[in-house]
């Protein structure tokens, strides 16, 4: 599975009144600034020439193909019906961020740095609470009208109104966005804003409110909405592949944050509904890169002929970004997921050392944490820090939460471990899950069963042992497998028992926490609290993460948060990997070395080393 994680209704008329409102509230800002980043801190000077990681000569062409390897908001991995990626209707096309231009950009070496795309510079006011951005008269939208403050303030005020559930939440300290006129935005924010809200506003899409006057925003749509990023919407057929078109007159191509970005002529995304389909798809050069997160085929099927005489090459790229959690999300909005206990029985069945030994080869490491892989997660008993955050609800929370976190029990690695397996029916009996007739029954009396939610086959083999370990507990576990558009409606409508989902933060994270695990999360349709979790201790110390004014206060809260909810056993861990596993035909080039907080890089800051012809750019 795949991060979530890619860069990405009114138009509102100021007089002179409020102008000069706006400059009595700026009246002690700072001098202007090229960049902004949740502590102050930014690498990069105001004159500099480009990012460091970046090939400034690489060269421009060529054609980039491949599968969607990351989704966000109405995205899916295996097919799209909309152009419109931002609501929650539809399934949205992968790469339409590349169509739009932000505010401001992420550096890929700095942990939450943003620097200017669209705006020029910002002025933010002593309370942290107006930022004031100064766009470049040079924007431009792809069909040579202006890019104004009134389009960034139309789209602002658009998607935190009628965007996709996920974007709103983030954007609800967000009050306001108005234009003091073509080039001069200013945005304010409620008091107590999360660190990331104006991170988050200056990387959203920036939207024509012209060419949105005549059509409705959070509808979907085929049509090929006006765009201002480097790239334009080409050729498509729904559910089976898109299309990106280099502009090549792009407006802002020479800004500092674009040099040696965007090279290929053509980036395109391929769509299968299956995994192995897909593999095939990439041996048969139908599209020409790919990141394999399927140990199985990493493992045994990379030995045809164009790998062996040196045409595909594969590398193990380190992932030094936080892992974050997958896993099987329990449902708890259902009666019979209600209990820690029964949770924990569930969890107690599944045999993570077996199924990574036989059907994953040994090449995971078990996730414990919200907060995998990086210093937010909690380890060994809390430090005085913690202790003071949690102390208030010491009578609201289980003892563990005092102690050493919770970690999923480790297996004898027999794929059937019957100490675990005892430990799990003492669990289920002692929530009142007893056997009658030879079967397990809720507390409410009714036969318990299981139906996993999936859409895609390739995970069907990791779920056949642990169905066989929970029918051996007396529940009756079965593997629900639905097409990618019944499977976003069921997910987003919180119409499973239970659902695989993985997620990971940024090392600075904010107010992205609130749709994971927020109570009001919890009940807002399509949200990413596939839990359900609903506890106001989490919201308690998830505003404590999130109001934190700096880094070590951030990390104590974080992994307060942490233990609080790794005690509610809110989902059956699984597995992460700390290497990124890329496969592509040898037409590529890519920076020798990557930044730590974006990944590969693929297709952004990757090049053709050989220009390829139309049939191998396919």
């Amino acid at each position: 599975m795949a991060q979530l994680n890619r860069r990405h209704v009114l138009g509102l008329s100021i007089g002179a009144i409020a102008a000069s409102r706006f400059s009595l509230a700026l009246a002690e800002a700072p001098s202007e600034s090229h960049g902004i980043s949740a502590f102050g801190d930014l690498k990069y000077p105001a004159d500099f020439p480009n990012f460091d990681y970046v090939n400034v000569k690489a060269p421009k062409g060529g054609a980039f193909s491949t599968v969607p390897s990351s989704r966000a908001f109405n995205q899916s991995f295996q097919t799209f019906n909309s152009l419109n990626a931002y609501v929650l209707k539809g399934d949205g096309a992968q790469g339409m961020g590349m169509t739009f231009a932000p505010l401001m950009v992420r550096a890929g070496d700095e942990p939450d740095a943003m620097y200017g795309l669209v705006a020029k510079s910002v002025q933010i006011s002593a309370d942290g609470l107006t930022y004031r951005f100064t766009l470049r008269p040079e924007a431009r939208f792809h069909d040579g009208s202006k890019l104004t403050a009134r389009d960034a303030a139309f789209s602002l005020t658009a998607l935190k109104t009628k965007g996709h559930p996920i974007i709103t939440q983030q954007m609800r300290d967000m009050v306001k966005a108005e234009a003091v006129d073509d080039l001069t935005l200013v945005v304010t924010f409620a008091e107590k804003r999360g660190r990331d809200v104006p991170l988050f506003v200056a990387g959203m899409p920036i939207f024509s409110q012209a060419y949105y006057d005549k059509r409705a925003f959070d509808e979907t749509s085929l049509e090929t909405p006006l765009g201002s990023g480097p790239y334009k919407v080409g050729r498509f057929e729904v559910g089976r592949y898109i299309e990106f078109d280099r502009v090549k007159d792009w407006w802002a191509a020479d800004l500092p944050v674009n040099r040696g970005s965007y090279n290929f002529d053509t980036v395109r995304f391929d769509f299968y509904r299956d995994r192995d389909v897909a593999f095939e798809g990439f041996t048969g050069r139908n599209y020409l890169y790919r990141e394999e997160f399927t140990s199985r085929i990493w493992n045994t099927r990379y030995d045809f002929p164009a790998v062996k005489d040196g045409r595909v090459k594969q590398e193990m790229l380190p992932d030094d970004t936080p892992s974050g959690a997958q896993g099987w999300f329990l449902n708890t909005r259902r009666a019979k997921f209600k209990d820690p206990r029964v949770r924990e029985a569930l969890g107690n069945a599944f045999d993570f050392e077996w199924t990574n030994k036989t059907i994953m080869y040994g090449a995971y490491v078990r996730t414990v944490s919200p907060f995998q892989n990086s210093d937010l997660m909690a380890t060994g008993a809390p430090s005085p820090e913690e202790i003071v955050l949690l102390e208030p609800f010491r009578d609201k929370v289980p003892a563990e939460v005092f102690g050493t976190p919770y970690v999923p029990p480790t297996s004898d690695g027999s794929g059937q471990d019957r100490a675990l397996l005892r430990k799990a029916i003492q669990l289920l009996n002692d929530a009142g899950c007893v056997m009658k007739d030879g079967k397990r029954m809720t507390a409410q009396g009714e036969p318990f069963k299981i139906e996993f939610l999936l859409d895609e086959p390739a995970f069907q083999a990791h779920h056949m042992p642990y169905i066989k370990n929970l029918g051996t507990l007396g529940i009756e576990a079965s593997v629900r497998l639905v097409d990618p558009v019944q499977f976003r409606a069921r997910r987003d409508d919180f119409d499973f028992d239970a659902a695989i989902e993985r997620f990971s933060f940024s090392t600075i994270p904010g107010d992205s926490l609130r749709s994971f695990f927020s109570m009001q999360s919890a009940v807002t349709k399509g949200s990413n609290n596939l839990a359900g979790i609903s506890d106001p201790v989490v919201d308690a110390l998830m505003n404590e993460v999130i109001a934190a004014d700096t880094r070590p206060k951030l990390v104590f809260a974080a992994r307060a948060l942490d233990r609080v909810i790794r005690a509610g056993r809110y989902w059956v861990p699984q597995w992460y990997s700390a290497s990124h596993r890329v496969a592509y035909w040898d037409v590529f080039g890519h920076p020798a070395n990557l930044p730590k907080y974006i990944g590969v890089g693929a297709p952004d800051l990757w090049w053709a080393s050989v220009k390829p012809s139309s049939e191998q750019a396919k």
